[in-house]
């Protein structure tokens, strides 16, 4: 069996904000039931206020089986040595449960490289492998980055176990899968939203994607990809969201979220969106599971 086989994290995955606005006990009863649902594994981000490692503390001792994967922990704010600790903890904890997704993450910060963060802050994780102050877990602590660019990539495949990528087209995947090689994890996130009417599905796509498009490593990311000034205009073009997000009926978006494990894709981390604050996508995952599990 191959590392990423290995991971057990299937085809398809979960992968959402919407645990950022629930209290814990709502969080426990939806991991339990995504769990239920048969969905493999499960994707938080760190984003608008809950801590990457508590988060994932709580999903994982609330389930018995799902993957709890960190989509991603910031390097800001977050010394290595606290990083190595608390991953060494839920891998001892959770054997074989948890994936330690890192990224740069946050603002873009002028004079700063990400790829020289990145690199330095896996010098200190790894030079912590010999602290005798922690003991070794009972599983193998494993680690992904967030990468779009192809030298990130390339750090991805080189000092981890792969790369989990974010608002990304198959073209992009393809490009992706060329750099990390064939043994490499390839996990990508996608956007869908269930619903078939072109006018409503798209006016909740460019509200979700609006602070994305804003911010320059993104723009950057689709220039690469060939899109111009003008897919960036009025809140993107009809192509660019479209491409960023699967809409229509869950036969339509089946098939193209498919298209990603097509392009070169191990894993396909399904972002529902349009979900009111406070709310959860649970009906619409549960109608995916339909599909996809």
């Amino acid at each position: 069996m191959s590392d990423v086989e290995s991971l057990g994290l299937g085809r398809f995955g979960i992968y959402t904000f919407d645990f950022e606005g629930l209290r814990a006990s709502r969080i426990r009863d939806h991991a339990q039931e995504l769990e239920e649902l048969g969905w493999p594994a499960l994707w938080v981000p760190e984003g608008i206020g809950r801590e990457a490692f508590t988060h994932a503390a709580l999903l994982l001792s609330a389930t018995r089986r799902i993957r709890i994967a960190n989509g991603i922990a910031q390097v800001w704010g977050r010394e290595a040595r606290r990083t190595h600790g608390a991953a060494l903890l839920l891998s001892d904890a959770h054997p074989d449960r948890h994936l330690l997704g890192l990224g740069y993450g946050g603002l873009a910060r002028p004079g700063v490289k990400p790829l020289a963060v990145m690199a330095g802050y896996l010098d200190e994780l790894d030079a912590l492998d010999a602290d005798p102050h922690n003991p070794a877990p009972a599983a193998p602590v494993r680690r992904v980055l967030a990468g779009y660019g192809p030298k990130m990539l390339e750090l991805a495949r080189d000092r981890s176990l792969g790369a989990h990528t974010y608002h990304v087209t198959t073209a992009h995947t393809a490009q992706a899968r060329e750099i990390l090689g064939p043994d490499a994890l390839l996990a990508v996130e996608h956007a869908v939203l269930l619903e078939a009417d072109p006018e409503i599905a798209r006016t909740t796509a460019r509200e979700h994607l609006a602070p994305y498009l804003a911010s320059p490593y993104n723009a950057a990311k689709f220039r690469r990809l060939g899109y111009t000034d003008e897919d960036f205009a009025d809140a993107g073009s009809d192509r660019l969201v479209d491409d960023l997000v699967y809409w229509g009926d869950l036969d339509t978006v089946a098939a193209k979220l498919h298209g990603q494990l097509a392009a070169g894709a191990d894993h396909v981390a399904v972002q529902v969106i349009g979900t009111p604050p406070g709310g959860s996508a649970l009906p619409h995952w549960r109608r995916l599971a339909e599909a996809l599990v």
